[in-house]
């Protein structure tokens, strides 16, 4: 017998093999119905694996991101089930689940995929979801497995097997498809009762744009028809909010191939809302007690070996320009050169906490696949900072920083986030991560310990912190409810040591600070694109780029409107007027259309009166108030930051 341990605590005892399926309808058939995958001592496992040992179990349903996971990557096996089906002779390279959904990359020779195709395809998967096909699990040896796809003369499968340890191969099978896969996977294709195939792009194999360009599908399943709709209605708001089509719109960004791709050029509207995000930033700094420092774009490799961004992150730079027999590589990250500030002075611990702040500018090699609008681009103007501490400080550091995210979410009404704890692994020490086991595990808990303290909702995720110490990546989400990676707050335990920072400390000897990056608003261009969606490109009235448009009736109440603007400039409100030789109904549907949130409209009336008939955007007419009052109320509202 083995003993099975459940979340509550529960202990139940089974015979050793027993499944994670079987432990579910030994307790519910409901809850049986409901099981896609399962926990086993925190690995993800088919439920139908049998248990030989011991075991943590959690069952995982839909209600769990892994349950979610398992079930997109097995529908991407369906779809590759139907694929083969009607291509005969197609080659699959990888299927992974998605945040939402799935897809899979293929090789179809010269045939290319249509919309009317995807049709086709999303008939066979329900067709062949409905035959409750059961996900087999095969272990299998790397020789056979070779043999299996040599037959096949699949170079895709065959190169992931290259880089496989014999001992280690999976293969699984459903209805009439089998695929290399190390699962896990649901019980059977009966789950999957609803589905829609979304998109065809283009791949590069393995993202390198050398390579040969595969087909990849985007699909979405959904347990029930009414999830699916749900989520196709979203997609339709999510089209109409797309930051690529509002950006374009409103004049914020630019694109353009001469320049590079990933390299957004901001226009003059887009620039004002980076002035005002840099302007929100600064005050909040100053008065948190942050120092500005400037820094250059460049620097010599020796500097980047050091701080350990050649060893560990070079993929993710651009190639090195060589001067004078000198390596000089663009800025990827601020903290090197922030750390050759901290070292540039002796350091007493009387200056510590010391905060060094910059929206500085860096670039970063982003592999051409993964390139998208403003939110993956080789151009990012960063809201970084450095915070070199003492031991005693950091937690009162650590919780000031997640204070301020707080305190931004509220301006910019976000009211849904979630804080990611990304955790070393231990098996890459030395590889991925700073070979510096104690340091990690005491660090890892010191930001736990402060999380919890503070009541921060939080979860943890293995295998994703940067190099050198964990860090909370700060997950937020839009008022569709799409998912964005807002910011990071990082400790650093590695790179005081590398660049000897040292300060005097209370016994006048001398200690390496710890060091904390935190990068709040994040990246202009990623935090802008989440704007654009989250607000539809109806920006608050402080970071609209226009904020108030004059919509005289005729060209005789011209000379008023261009009053009522010189008093708006010179208290500093964005303003325009609309002096066309047009309809004011058409002027006003216009100024909707463009999102600026404050019309006025000026007539003989309004002329005579001093008055202002005033419509706010989405709210129609607000009436008649006088100048000085409109005034007072747009300045108050923008020195404010209402949302």
């Amino acid at each position: 017998m083995i003993n099975i341990t459940l979340p509550d605590g529960a202990v139940r005892q089974y015979e050793a093999g027993v499944s994670a399926l079987e432990v579910a309808k030994s307790i519910s058939e409901g809850l049986a119905r409901k099981v896609l995958a399962a926990s086993v001592n925190g690995q993800v496992w088919d439920a139908t694996r049998p248990i030989t040992a011991d075991a943590n179990l959690k069952l995982l349903t839909w209600d769990d991101t892994d349950g979610k996971s398992t079930f997109w990557h097995s529908s991407a096996h369906l779809l590759a089930e139907a694929v083969e089906s009607q291509f005969p002779g197609v080659k699959f390279w990888v299927g992974p689940a998605l945040d939402k959904g799935f897809y899979y990359d293929m090789d179809l020779g010269d045939r290319k995929l249509s919309e009317e195709d995807l049709a086709v395809l999303e008939k066979k998967m329900n067709e062949l979801a409905k035959k409750n096909n059961a996900y087999i699990r095969k272990e299998i040896s790397k020789k056979d497995a070779i043999s299996y796809f040599e037959e096949k003369g699949d170079e895709y499968k065959l190169d992931l097997l290259s880089g496989l340890d014999d001992g280690n191969i999976t293969f699984y099978t459903q209805g009439d498809f089998t695929d290399l896969c190390r699962g896990p996977h649901i019980p059977n294709t009966g789950f999957i009762k609803a589905i829609k195939l979304t998109n065809i792009a283009g791949a590069y194999w393995k993202g390198d744009e050398k390579n040969r360009q595969l087909t990849r599908v985007y699909g979405v399943t959904f347990p029930n028809q009414k999830e699916l709709d749900e989520y196709l209605a979203m997609l339709e708001e999510a089209k109409k909010r797309d930051h690529r089509k509002l950006g374009k719109e409103l004049g914020i960004f630019t694109m353009d191939d001469d320049v590079g791709a990933g390299l957004p050029l901001w226009m003059p509207n887009g620039t004002i809302i980076i002035e005002e995000l840099e302007k929100l930033a600064k005050e909040t700094e100053e008065e948190a007690g942050y120092k500005r420092v400037v820094t250059p774009h460049i620097a010599k490799e020796s500097m980047y070996l050091t701080s350990g961004h050649l060893p560990y992150y070079q993929d993710s730079m651009f190639p090195a320009m060589e001067l004078d027999g000198t390596k000089y590589y663009l800025k990827s990250m601020n903290c090197p050169h922030h750390h050759k500030i901290f070292a540039a002075e002796h350091r007493s611990y009387r200056e510590l906490p010391l905060r060094l702040a910059e929206y500085g500018t860096c670039y970063r090699y982003e592999q051409s696949g993964e390139l998208f609008g403003l939110m993956r681009v080789r151009c990012l103007h960063m809201n970084d900072a450095h915070i070199y501490c003492t031991r005693e400080q950091f937690a009162q550091e650590f919780k000031a920083v997640n204070d301020m995210y707080i305190k931004y979410f509220k301006i910019f009404g976000i009211d849904k986030y979630v804080m990611r704890l990304s955790l070393h692994e231990p098996s890459k020490l030395g590889q991925k991560y700073i070979n510096e086991p104690e340091l990690w595990l005491e660090t890892e808990q010191m930001v736990r310990d402060v999380l919890n303290e503070t009541g921060t909702p939080y979860i943890e995720v293995p295998d994703e912190g940067a190099f050198y110490g964990p860090k909370i990546d700060v997950q937020i989400w839009s008022a569709i409810g799409r998912e964005f990676t807002l910011a990071t707050n990082q400790v650093d335990f590695a790179q005081g040591r590398r660049f000897k920072l040292e300060f005097t400390n209370k016994e006048n000897a001398l200690e390496t600070p710890l060091i904390i990056h935190r990068a709040p608003l994040g990246t202009h261009e990623r935090f802008i694109g989440f704007l654009l969606e989250n607000y539809a490109g109806k920006f608050p009235v402080w970071l609209s780029p226009l904020q108030v448009k004059i919509l005289p009736i005729s060209d005789k109440f011209l000379p008023y409107a261009r009053e009522v603007m010189q008093k708006l400039r010179k208290a500093r409100v964005r303003v325009e007027i609309d002096d066309r030789s047009e309809k004011i109904g058409k002027k006003i549907r216009e100024a909707e259309l463009s999102r600026v949130p404050y019309m006025l409209v000026v007539g003989e009336k309004e002329m005579n009166e001093g008055q202002l008939s005033v419509r706010r955007q989405g709210q129609g007419d607000l009436g008649s108030q006088s100048v000085e009052d409109f005034l007072n109320t747009i300045v108050e509202e923008i020195a404010e930051r209402k949302a």
